[in-house]
This record gives structure tokens, sequence and C-alpha cells, in this order.
């Protein structure tokens, strides 16, 4: 009843908009679906409507609220939301409000709650194949999204982990612990044999390993921390107190925070803007390709004749969009205006992904059925695969200026990986923690790679060696489906199915919370455009070190795809590279007065040089009366181009042999 009160009470809205409007259009026209027209003729946002706070001016928003009644399989929130009861206690707050966790045994986090009379259970348990609350709840598919469970047969574990008799890998922390973890329980076996863990391997520890009664504990040095319970990394306070946008300075115990070239620090909130052009959001739903201003105050349809909620990237130098539908295998690209749309490329396999290499013209794109990360040329010329046997590749972000290109794959060892541009030097950036991951984004200013994972319901962050983990945004009524990704500034953004919304958060600590859109029919990829998203810089050929001084040139013909550098002086193709240099001179150094007087006294020289080598050359070769062409001619030449033959007679003149020039950027 609660449904069909709140539909009579949307159907009264809708129908008292038409009669005032045929009335004469005497009050303001409401949005039939985003808006609630108020008994005094007024509009409100739709989300208002029933939210306990009166926003019409007479309160006709909150009048016929009491009949509302959620599902009976249903938890009916403070907030007036209704979600499923398998969310209750599981120490998310599901409602937005807090409701569905304030009434559960105190389990504190990050365990898990069965239930209100039921046992609070370890993180690690959930979703292993093993039911262990009552109800099922651990093992439910609202909880464990579309992960599958695993199979018998895993990889070889690593040297931190124990392998369970049916392959699994666990921690090694958790072996003897008098709790089975293995869904076999085989890491409770022969646990006799095992008095002092430390000793077999040092516990898998990375550095100090001490024994307990129960199990063992790896401990850090002061100025490390324990991640994956065995391994210790360095601490960057930048990231550990995570307050700068974008550059970070800790000196002293303090901090300092700048901006990179192309934004502005704004002086009261410390945030980094962009300059320029206003920042567009792009995103496709059923409807086609959408486009919208960042505060959500302007939205137009790009393509409507391309449907559906596939991937999209963007080449924002020429304002293009390059767009693939869901489940298929055509990549089309389409103006930012929505016109001269076109097929670009036909590749194998639906395409799950696509990321935009702005610096290399190049197009990457995953494939869920041939499990392949691929590459093409953005004119749909050459194509080819570049990292094959994945397991269900769902997502894919490259960074050109770093040459690093990312992938996450969601199968039934969910995990994100990173390569160099042309495939080798492959890691694991990812391993632990994550179920199922569907979109990459990087944030280049600050060199950490972002992904939104379906299964676990949040938003998270490494660097780009997968260090320094943080999850940002937790499930907060907005993440219960969450497709798209993109971060610009300060803030994160993402598409929501079940909402039918776009939302952003503060990419640091999920905070500032708004939903920039909604009423979107099957949200699917999402993607920012502003210039400075895709900055012009050197290119990085190929592999993260490497450098070309003028010209990368990429051949996707060989066996893996060769970028190698050319030089203009010669006009020829080197494999060779140069190692890296700053691509950024700080604003300081300009202004160092020593930097200024060894500039001013290069200059003084150099002036000097050329004006003696001058005052030489017309001493050395001034034309006199005495001098005839021979003379030149019987000179040792230093030039070995310059051809030596027969004595020239008056008429004769020096000729010089010529190399044909290759003309490469025809090739």
């Amino acid at each position: 009843m609660g449904h069909l009160g709140g539909l009579f009470l949307l159907v009264v809205s809708v129908s008292w908009h038409h009669i005032l409007g045929s009335a004469g259009h005497s009050l303001p026209a409401c949005h039939e679906q985003l808006e609630f027209r108020c008994s005094d003729g007024s509009c409100i946002s739709g989300l208002k409507l029933c939210d306990s706070h009166t926003d019409c001016k007479d309160g006709s928003d909150e009048q016929h609220c009491s009949h509302a009644r959620c599902k009976k399989d249903e938890f009916a929130c403070r907030s007036r939301r209704c979600i499923s009861k398998r969310f209750l206690c599981n120490g998310v707050d599901d409602c937005g409000d807090g409701s569905d966790e304030d009434s559960c045994q105190n389990c504190p986090p990050p365990v898990f709650s069965c239930g209100l009379s039921d046992i609070c259970l370890p993180r690690h348990k959930l979703c292993d194949g093993r039911t262990d609350c009552k109800d099922g709840r651990d093992e439910s598919q609202e909880m464990c999204g579309l992960t599958q469970p695993r199979p018998k047969t895993s990889p070889k574990c690593a040297a931190s982990e124990f392998q369970c008799g049916n392959g699994q890998c666990i921690s090694q922390a958790w072996r003897c612990d008098h709790s089975p973890d293995c869904s076999d329980g085989s890491d409770e076996d022969d646990c006799r044999l095992y008095q002092n863990q430390c000793q077999v391997n040092n516990g898998g520890c990375s550095h100090e390993c001490v024994d307990q009664p129960m199990g063992f504990l790896c401990l850090c040095p002061d100025n490390m921390r324990l991640v994956r319970d065995s391994q210790c990394e360095d601490v960057d306070m930048c990231l550990e107190t995570d307050v700068c946008d974008q550059l970070c300075v800790h000196m002293n115990g303090s901090l300092t925070c700048d901006c990179h070239e192309g934004y502005t620090m704004n002086p009261t909130t410390r945030e980094c803007k962009a300059k320029g052009d206003e920042a567009q959001l792009v995103f496709t739903s059923s409807k086609g390709i959408q486009r919208s201003s960042i505060p959500g105050t302007e939205h137009r349809e790009l393509a409507p004749h391309l449907p559906g909620p596939g991937p999209v990237a963007a080449l924002i130098s020429n304002s293009t969009l390059y767009w693939a539908q869901k489940g298929r295998g055509s990549i089309y690209r389409v103006s930012m205006d929505g016109k001269d749309a076109m097929l670009v490329l036909n590749v194998k396999g639906s395409v799950s992904a696509l990321a935009v290499d702005w610096i290399h013209q190049l197009l990457y794109w995953t494939s869920m059925e041939s499990g392949s990360v691929n590459v093409g040329l953005l004119d749909g010329l050459a194509q080819r695969q570049l990292i094959t046997g994945l397991d269900k590749p769902s997502a894919v972000a490259v960074d050109p200026l770093q040459g690093l290109l990312f992938w996450a794959q969601c199968g039934s060892f969910p995990k994100i990986e990173g390569a160099s541009l042309d495939g080798r030097d492959r890691m694991a950036l990812v391993t632990s923690s994550i179920r199922h991951p569907v979109a990459l984004s990087l944030d280049i200013p600050r060199q950490l790679l972002y992904w939104v994972d379906q299964g676990m319901r949040s938003i998270s962050r490494v660097n780009l060696e997968g260090r320094e983990r943080k999850t940002v945004v937790e499930s907060n009524g907005y993440l219960d489906r969450p497709f798209g990704l993109a971060v610009f500034e300060g803030f994160v953004y993402w598409s929501e199915e079940v909402t039918r919304s776009i939302c952003r958060a503060n990419k640091h600590n999920g905070r500032q919370l708004q939903v920039l859109l909604t009423n979107i029919t099957s949200p699917g990829s999402v993607v920012i455009s502003q210039p400075v998203l895709q900055p012009n810089g050197p290119s990085v050929c190929g592999r993260p070190g490497t450098m070309c001084r003028h010209k990368c040139v990429v051949s996707l013909l060989s066996d893996i795809p060769e970028f190698s550098c050319i030089f203009p002086e010669t006009q020829q193709n080197k494999s060779q590279a140069f190692p890296a240099i700053s691509r950024t001179v700080p604003a300081t150094t300009l202004s160092d007065p020593t930097f200024t007087g060894i500039l001013f006294l290069i200059v003084f020289l150099t002036l000097l040089l050329v004006g003696m080598a001058v005052w030489w050359w017309r001493e050395e070769f001034s034309p006199s009366k005495s001098l005839i062409v021979q003379s030149f001619y019987l000179k040792e030449s230093q030039d070995p181009l310059i051809t030596r033959g027969p004595p020239m007679g008056p008429n004769s003149c020096l000729t010089k042999e010529t190399l044909p020039k290759l003309d490469l950027d025809n090739e």
C-alpha cells in the first residue's frame, strides 16, 4: 500500500500539472519525472518527497507519507527508504542514516554481523563458499554480488600464504588459529606440528614474526605499516593524511599542498580547480550518449542513435568520443556535439571497457569473451591483441605520460594488474579484498589508480605500484550496483543502476555525497571532458623510464607492439630511447638569482665565441685577387660527402653526394 500511496501521490501531482497547464500556464512548469509540485504550485526535487523534512512552504510534500510501507522482506529505514533485510546488521550503512545498524549486535568493524541474535563473523569468511550465518546472508547474492565460488584448483600460493587442500590460498596468519578458514578446513589439520609457526619461512612475515598461543603476528618498524597481514611497507605521510588534492610536500612534520600547471588553488578551501573551459560529464544510458554540466544544471542527449549503457572514452583535444555497445564488437567514433558518428573498428568479442592514449593516438579495450586487453590505432587502420589469458577483463585505464597500462578482471580470481604500454613488465597491483571490479579511473595529478567494486559496494584507490591502498567511498545507499567511474579535481564520479543516478563524493574520504542526475535509465560508463585531464607532454615511448626527444612511432604489425623514436636530423628510425628527464621546471628555479647569473654567463660566453668565430672566418676566407677555384679543391676535405674527382676546369663546381631521404612519416 505504501508504494501504491506514493504512486497515487505522483499521479495526482502529474495530473494537477496538466490541469494547471491547460488552464493558461499560470504556474511554473515542473519536470514530470524529476520534480514534485507542492499544493501552492511551487516545484521541489522529487528526492525531497517524504524525506521527513518540510520543503514545500505549505508542507504538502510530507502530508501523505504516513501510509508508506515497505515490502514483507524489506526493512523500513528512518529515511523512508526500503532496503532488503539481508543488508541488516552487515556493518555497512545501507539506509544512509544508520538506522539499519542501530539495533544490531555490537560487532566492531571490520567484523560482519549475522543479525540481531546471531554471531559476529570475520570479514574473510564472507563469500568463501561456506554458510556461517543462520540465514545464509554471508553467502547471499546481494552480499557477494556477481562473484563466483572459487574453483578447486588455484595458482601456486605466495610465500606469505598457506595453500589449502583444495588449492585455495589463505594468509599464513590464519593457519592453526582454531578457526577454519579454508573451505575444506585443511588449515586446522595437523596443528600440533606447528608449535612455533615463525620458524617456517618466518611465518610469511616480511619483517618481524611473533609466535602466539593461537597463530602468530607480523610486526613492522615504526616508520612502516602492515598490509595484507604479513607485508610491511613505508608510510607516505602525504597519502596517509590525504588532505592535498594534488601536490604534497612533507617536511619537518608539516604538509604543504600545491596544484599542478593548469589548475588554480582555492584560497579558502585549498582545493585545486581546473582552469579554462567548464568540465562536461559524459555518460551512456539506454537512451544513448548524454552530456551534462558538472552541477547537473544543463543536460542534453548527444547520440540517441547509439543506444545502450556501453563503455565510452574521450579524446579531448578534438572533442571526440569512442563508444561501444554493451555486448557487441563494434567501436564507434562520434563528436562531442553528437554529429559525424561512424564505425571505426570491428573487433573480436564484445567490448567491456575503453581507454584513449592521447599521446600515441591509441585506443585500448578489453574483451570478456576473448579474455584479452587489445590495442588499435584511433583511426582504426590496425589492431591487435596485447595481453591474453585473462579471466573476464572488465576495465582498462592508461597513463601515456608515464607509459603505463592498467586493467581489472572480475572472474574467479578478481584482481587489478598493470604493465607498460607494449604489454611487458606485467605486475599485480590488487589481489586481495576485491570481488567484482567494474571500472578503473586514474587521478593523474596524484598518480593514483581508483576502482569501483560492485561486489564490495565501494570505491578504493592505490598508488601506481599497488601500495597505499585506501577505501574512499563505502556503501552509502548509492553504491548498490555501480558501473562507471571518473576522477576530476577533488571528487570521484560514478553511475548507479539501482537508484538510476549519477553521483559524486569527495575523493579523499567519501564525504560531500551529491546526486547530480536522477531517473537515468540503465546508466553506464562515465567520463569527464576537460582539456587539463589530457595534458601534452614528451612521449614516453612505450615503456616507463624512456622518452623520445622528438617523435615516437608505433607499429602494431610485429609480434609485440613496437614503440620507436624518430630523429629528424637523419629521419631514421632508432630503436634506442633516452633516459627520462623531468618534464616540468619548478617556478622557484626560474627565479633563483644563482640560476639567473649562470644563465647570463652562458649567454655572454656564447655570444663571445660566436663573435670570435665570425672574425676568424672573415680573416681566413676573405676573397682576394690571388684566390682561384682550384685552391679550394687542393685542401683535404673534412666532409665525407664531398667527392674527389678529376681536376676541374674553369667552369667546374663542387659537387656533393646526397643521401636519399626516408619519408618515414608516410610509411
